[in-house]
C-alpha cells in the first residue's frame, strides 16, 4: 500500500523531469518557496495538497498512483492468509496458476471453461490479495519476484501435497522434453546447502526461459512443471526395518 511519502517521492521526480522549480511550483500553489521546500522535504501533506501539485504539474493523480505502484517491491513470498484466498476456490487457484505465467485474459477464456466474467471477477480478487496490479483493458503487472516461491509449509503447497503429488507423479515422464529422476546418495553436511542452491538457480533459469519465450507463437511453446526437491528423506517402509 502507498504512503504519502511514496507519493511525495515521485512527486519529487515529476517535478525535476518537468524542469519546474520549487519558485514555480510555489508561485503555482500560492504559497512561500520555503514552505514548499519544508514540505517536499519532510514528505508530508495532505492529499488535497498533493492533487493540487498533481494539477500544477499536469499529472493525473491515477498515474502517480501508478507509478508509485510500479516501484512498491516485489514479493518473494505471500502471507499464509493470501494464500488460504488463492486455494479457498479451485478456479481462482487455475487463474493465479495461469498469471504466474503471464497468460493474458484471452488465453484464460479460450482454454479453460471459464466466461470473461468469471476470469474478470478472479483478476480482480487476485489484485486484492496482491499477486497482481490490474491494469485497464483487463491486463495486469505480476507484483512478485522472479525468486517467489509459495510457502514450503503454506497452504497452496499443502494442497499440492495432499491433492495434486500423485497426479503429478502419476506420469510416465517418457515424453519429449520429460525426465524423472531419482537419485540417492550419502554427502557431507555442509556441502547440501550448495545443491540445494544450484535447485533454486535452476529454477530461476526456468522461470526466466518462460518469460524470454513468451515472444514465441502459441503453436511452438507448450506447458511443463518443473518440481525440484532434496531433503534428508528415508522411505517410511524402510525404516520400519530399522533396528
Amino acid at each position: 500500500m502507498s504512503t504519502t511519502a511514496d507519493l511525495v517521492d515521485v512527486l519529487k521526480k515529476e517535478l525535476k523531469a518537468a524542469r519546474m522549480t520549487y519558485a514555480d511550483l510555489a508561485q503555482s500553489l500560492g504559497m512561500a518557496e520555503s514552505s514548499v521546500k519544508r514540505m517536499l522535504a519532510k514528505g508530508e501533506m495532505p492529499l488535497s495538497r498533493i492533487d493540487a501539485i498533481c494539477r500544477a504539474l499536469r499529472l493525473d493523480f491515477a498515474d502517480l498512483a501508478r507509478q508509485v505502484a510500479d516501484q512498491q517491491p516485489l514479493l518473494a513470498e505471500l502471507r499464509e492468509d493470501q494464500e488460504r484466498a488463492v486455494v479457498a476456490d479451485k478456479k481462482l487457484l487455475l487463474v493465479a496458476i495461469c498469471v504466474l505465467s503471464q497468460w493474458t485474459l484471452e488465453q484464460i477464456t479460450s482454454t479453460y471453461r471459464l466466461t470473461e466474467a468469471e476470469c474478470i471477477r478472479h483478476l480482480a480478487q487476485l489484485d486484492r490479495i496482491g499477486i497482481i496490479a490490474l491494469k485497464p483493458l483487463n491486463r495486469y503487472r505480476l507484483k512478485l519476484a522472479k525468486t517467489f516461491r509459495w510457502r514450503p509449509h503454506g497452504p497452496v503447497m499443502q494442497f499440492f501435497r495432499e491433492d495434486a503429488l500423485l497426479d503429478y507423479y502419476g506420469g510416465g515422464f517418457d515424453g519429449a522434453g520429460e525426465g524423472l529422476l531419482l537419485v540417492h546418495g550419502s554427502i557431507g553436511r555442509a556441502l547440501a546447502p550448495a545443491f540445494v542452491e544450484r535447485l533454486q538457480r535452476l529454477a530461476q533459469d526456468f522461470a526466466q526461459q518462460h518469460l524470454a519465450d513468451q515472444k514465441l507463437p502459441e503453436a511452438q511453446r507448450e506447458g511443463y512443471t518443473l518440481l525440484l526437491a532434496m531433503r534428508s528423506w528415508e522411505f517410511a517402509a524402510f525404516t520400519a526395518l530399522r533396528r
